[in-house]
């Protein structure tokens, strides 16, 4: 395959180039003069002259002017927003290469950044990559825009149908949008730090109920009355409507306080035969259906025969916890929000769970206290965030000494980094799995066996 190789790549050039790969959010990856270039819209083994629009020190940026030779498997995007909205990654190729590319990336971090090699990395895919999402959060712009970010911009774009988000949340997007309309809401301006609605929250449940919530600068509530009735309208099955007051700046979305401005705080789902409480701040996977795939195999991977001892850190609203709590002697939540150690601990009264304790507090300081307690955890199962783990978690971790570790990451480059220091500590990896839970998007979830000799 021919290419051209210029000495040096120049901003608003046009260049002919082969596509090697892919990059972790998804670009296709190309090489002139040796330097990467980063590829918006190419394909794996595609041929294409592309525009280059950023040149850095040791890489650029470009996207697809011409596909010269196509990949079989380039598809035409279903969603009309793709390219503007930034949410997406893959909707310009076939389901079947966005796993492969998943795949790749999770592979690459575990070996380029974590320095081990799984014995094998199966990727569970999703049966049906439409409107899996159970939980959306729109960002509000001035005048009324409710949809998503722009990629690596806040400039909202306004969606009315997005693929991948439920049917729930787009009637009450757009009976909220009306009510802005009818009655003078103004979004909030974060440049000029003025405005009232921040974003719509909808999170959905298997059977079709819906838990809404507006994040909004202020606490009063203009219309209030108007804006129930026409959530309640557009979805019969709203159970709840809440306001979350934040006036801080910034990217955090929720802020600390919140009023039920009709119906319940919580939303009621199931997964894996348990029933689950769930509050607006508390932490719950957006695809129930693979969420209950990647549970399965954590509690796979944790191999319980009744009596062990559990620690599981970053509990959230007690999943994982009361999963494992069926097949384990004790088992321990930690979580660091208080909202999602209440709906825990009423998860665990509900499903009639008996072998369960929560505790509030952060993860590191949780497990330090563990260790110097003496806690002999069989089993450890850690779920942070996409920052991944603390230095001092791992070593707590360790200092345990349990038998397995199990760590379920949504971040692959994190997890790399974390592998390496539980191997540091004498925890290998010995299994892994990825599972797609963002069918289209960048994003993939992986859990990994960590464990002394076995």
């Amino acid at each position: 395959m021919s290419v051209t190789v210029p000495e040096e790549i120049r901003k608003n050039g046009i260049y002919t180039v082969a596509i090697e790969g892919y990059s972790s959010e998804g670009l296709g990856v190309a090489r002139i003069g040796g330097r990467v270039v980063f590829v918006h819209g190419a394909l794996a083994g595609e041929r294409c002259e592309i525009l280059v629009m950023k040149v850095l020190k040791n890489m650029a940026f470009a996207k697809v002017k011409t596909v010269l030779a196509p990949s079989p498997h380039r598809r035409e995007p279903a969603c009309p927003y793709f390219g503007k909205c930034g949410g997406c990654a893959y909707w310009h190729m076939d389901y079947e290469e966005e796993l492969r590319a998943k795949r790749q990336k999770v592979w690459d971090a575990l070996t380029r950044l974590g320095g081990q090699t799984p014995p094998e990395l199966p990727v569970l895919g999703c049966e049906d990559v439409l409107h899996y999402r159970n939980k959306v959060q729109y960002p509000v712009a001035p005048p009324d825009k409710i949809g998503f970010y722009r990629a690596r911009t806040h400039e909202v774009i306004p969606v009315e149908h997005c693929l991948i988000q439920s049917e729930a949340a787009e009637h009450i997007a757009a009976a909220v949008g009306a009510w802005m309309r009818r009655w003078s809401i103004a979004a909030y301006d974060e440049r000029a730090g003025r405005g009232w609605l921040r974003h719509l929250y909808v999170r959905t449940a298997a059977d079709g109920s819906a838990l809404v919530c507006l994040v909004a600068a202020g606490e009063k509530v203009r219309r209030q009355e108007e804006l129930i009735e026409a959530v309640r309208a557009a979805w019969p099955r709203t159970v709840g409507i809440v306001l979350n007051v934040n006036r801080r700046p910034g990217n955090v979305i929720l802020g600390d306080a919140y009023r039920t401005l009709w119906g319940q705080d919580f939303l009621l789902d199931t997964l894996c035969g348990l029933t689950f409480r769930l509050s607006v701040p508390s932490f719950y996977q957006v695809n129930r259906a693979q969420a209950e795939r990647l549970y399965g195999l954590a509690a796979e991977f944790a191999d319980l025969h009744g009596t062990e001892t559990v620690l599981d850190l970053y509990c959230g609203t007690g999943t994982i916890t009361l999963i494992l709590a069926r097949h384990a002697g004790r088992v321990i939540g930690a979580e660091i929000v208080p909202e999602a150690i209440e709906d825990a601990r009423e998860n665990a009264a509900r499903n009639g769970i008996e072998n369960a304790e929560f505790f509030c507090g952060d993860a590191s300081a949780v497990a330090e206290k563990c260790a110097a307690e003496g806690l002999a955890p069989d089993v450890i199962v850690v779920d942070p965030p996409r920052k991944g783990l603390a230095p001092e978690v791992i070593a707590a971790a360790a200092a345990m000494a349990p038998r397995r570790i199990v760590y379920v990451s949504c971040d692959p480059a994190t997890l790399g980094r974390d592998l390496k220091l539980f191997a540091a500590q004498g925890y290998p990896l010995r299994r892994a799995a990825a599972v797609d839970l963002f069918a289209r998007t960048s994003h993939c979830e992986t859990v990994v066996l960590l464990g002394r000799e076995m």
